[in-house]
């Protein structure tokens, strides 16, 4: 398995060890990775889980916005903190939902590692420190969680504890009574009253409508693979897209050419978040045509629009503009897999914690557009688009690999830049995972882009000055960042024809693959 944090692995490594399969290991690390990454998610965020079994199955635990909800309500905008940014969470009930039909183990029993976790508490690591010292500002609206995530109101050394013994006690009861209790029982009676007297829109009605869906995946192709991906409201179909359009290609020439092959799926890229906003949202909502969007005659159009020599400036309004999420792949020796992102949005969400059951919520309303007739457009009761996809990868029937990644806009990206490494270019997923990468930012026009229109490229530093060279050639505006400080956190599992598993962890966060036989 792969986590982006040692406590979650080894306590998912536990339970397989002690029997459980790769769901009841992915319940106890979702669980695990809330309190020891409390800045990426939680129980008061949102999540997808996409298992496979010999078949596919996506739990998408999603809530909507409160019934509260207007474009009017936020004159000024949607804050990206405080009280008015929280969304009825939906983790939880897309958790619980996978458990109940492909678990074995108990949930008290699988609760019980996050429970002992947030009970004594989790030692500070660098990434912990990091988002610390850049977003403990959202603490200021709100004591609980100044209280509990900084140490004297500042930002914990490395290897000092952070404890959370509410959410203890919050996880303990959850274990008991259920999904149930949290949505519609006594711990959302509990949950509201701390929101409504924060100033949250989220009522008791709001956390009532939440319910996981069951969805089949969606599918894609590339070079032979079967790429299976979660459905809308997810945007797992850009990755499909941007993987067919590549598939179109003749990669003969870019294999030995790798300014020339990241100029390719740049430019691939562009085209694809074009279609995300255009037909992206709830689809309850919006009408998303997966068989439009990947039909092979429009992809070719569209690929042949593009000048291998001139990167195109290909604006998009409004980019996703936070990257805290978590993600993490089990899979077990019975040919189960789980494939799962997480999130409360942005660093430490909305910066509020519950002060009765020490739940850090998310501040997921601030993915909302406010223009009339965007397809992620704010209605009450709807749900949001997300940019948190969870891949799987078969071929002839099989997994052959699991793999994602936290990141925002940036998912689908890096996502499209591991899957071309291991199946054009041939590398392990530990080479994959610490390998250069580019990110490419579409900004519109927008207070919130200063950019303007200019499209952005950013590299890692450790990109061949020569590749860097043949980019910028092009017309890229190139933006260079340190080694390893590129964007995103791949988790990856590769599974061979004779059944070995390699696993694999981005250096990029406090992340560790493990494994026993």
């Amino acid at each position: 398995m792969a986590t982006n944090h040692p406590a979650a692995t080894q306590a998912g490594l536990d339970v397989l060890k002690s029997g459980g399969n790769a769901v009841d290991a992915a319940f106890t690390v979702s669980l695990c990775l809330g309190v020891a990454e409390p800045f990426m998610s939680g129980i008061g965020g949102d999540g997808f889980y996409h298992i496979h079994d010999g078949q596919g199955y996506v739990y998408e635990g999603v809530g909507c916005a409160p019934l509260a909800a207007r474009t009017d309500t936020y004159p000024m905008g949607i804050p990206d903190n405080g009280p008015m940014s929280i969304s009825a969470p939906g983790s939880i009930a897309g958790l619980f939902a996978m458990h109940t039909r492909h678990g074995r183990k108990s949930v008290k029993e699988l609760a019980e590692p996050a429970i002992q976790l947030a009970r004594r508490g989790v030692p500070v690591g660098h990434t912990y420190r990091r988002s610390a010292k850049t977003d403990a500002w959202r603490f200021a609206t709100q004591g609980s969680a100044s209280s509990t995530y900084l140490l004297n109101g500042t930002v914990p050394d490395i290897g000092s504890r952070v404890a959370n013994p509410r959410l203890a006690e919050t996880l303990e009861a959850l274990a008991e009574e259920g999904p149930e209790s949290f949505y519609r029982g006594r711990l959302a009676r509990v949950i509201a009253q701390d929101l409504q007297a924060l100033g949250s829109l989220v009522t008791p009605e709001d956390l009532a409508a939440v319910e996981s869906c069951t969805r089949e995946p969606i599918k894609g192709h590339y070079r032979g693979y079967e790429i299976l991906q979660t459905p809308s409201v997810s945007t797992g179909f850009t990755l499909l897209q941007q993987l067919a359009m590549l598939d179109l290609c003749d990669l003969a020439a870019a294999r030995n050419d790798p300014a020339t092959l990241i100029h390719l799926m740049v430019e691939i890229k562009k085209l694809a978040f074009l279609d995300r906003e255009r037909f992206s949202g709830d689809p309850r909502y919006v009408d998303l045509d997966l068989g439009h969007l990947l039909d092979q005659n429009r992809l070719a159009k569209l690929v042949s629009q593009i000048d291998m020599n001139v990167a195109a400036d290909l604006p998009i309004a409004e980019p996703e503009k936070t990257t805290e999420t978590t993600y993490f792949c089990v899979a077990d020796r019975e040919g189960q897999v789980v494939s799962a992102i997480q999130s409360l949005n942005a660093t430490f969400g909305s910066g509020v914690m519950l002060p009765q059951t020490g739940i850090l919520m998310n501040n997921r309303m601030c993915c909302w557009h406010l223009t009339s007739g965007h397809p992620n457009a704010l209605v009450a009761g709807k749900k949001v688009r997300h940019t948190m996809n969870a891949p799987i990868l078969l071929r002839d029937g099989k997994v052959r690999a699991v793999l994602g990644t936290p990141g925002a806009d940036n998912q689908v990206q890096v996502n499209f830049q591991a899957i071309v490494a291991l199946i054009d270019l041939g590398l392990d997923p530990q080479t994959v995972a610490e390998a250069p990468r580019w990110s490419s930012d579409q900004c519109g026009q927008s207070a919130n882009w200063p950019h303007g229109g200019q499209n952005t490229l950013t590299v890692e530093n450790q990109m061949p000055e020569e590749v860097k060279a043949g980019i910028k050639s092009r017309g890229h505006n190139l933006k260079t960042v340190g080694t390893l400080e590129g964007p995103c956190s791949l988790e990856i599992i590769k599974i061979q024809e004779d059944g070995l598993k390699i696993a694999a962890s981005d250096p990029r966060r406090d992340g560790w693959a493990a494994a026993f036989d």
